[in-house]
């Protein structure tokens, strides 16, 4: 038996503008363009991808599962996604290699600081 990781569900009041911005923030293609589940990917034939899909109930609490994104630049990685719309988020890290933002819609996310080779 084989399982392959097809995609991360991401519950959106607007898929498509939340699917949106992380278009934008990843520089990934959609794949699926409907208002109530909106796809993007890294290419049209590459998985996992990111499903936006639409629920009616508010965000609640900090994410139980969250993305770690590991930049070539972490300041200037950071300054664009605020620049986008991301916002900074106190979790309670304190001084830690990584910086915790959230998307529009508050899903935390942590931007690493580059790896050491």
């Amino acid at each position: 038996m084989s399982l392959e990781w097809e995609q991360v569900i991401v519950d959106a009041h607007d898929p498509a503008s939340l699917g949106g911005w992380w278009r934008q923030a990843l520089a990934w293609e959609v794949v699926n363009d409907d208002p109530e589940a909106f796809e993007i990917r890294p290419a049209a034939d590459r998985t996992p991808g990111l499903l936006f899909v639409r629920v009616e109930e508010a965000k609640a609490s900090k994410n139980r599962l969250h993305l770690d994104f590991r930049p070539d630049d972490q300041t200037r990685e950071v300054d664009r996604l605020l620049a986008l719309g991301a916002s900074r988020v106190d979790i309670g890290q304190r001084q830690q290699g990584w910086v915790v933002l959230a998307d529009p819609e508050g899903n935390e996310f942590c931007v690493l600081s580059p790896s050491v080779r």
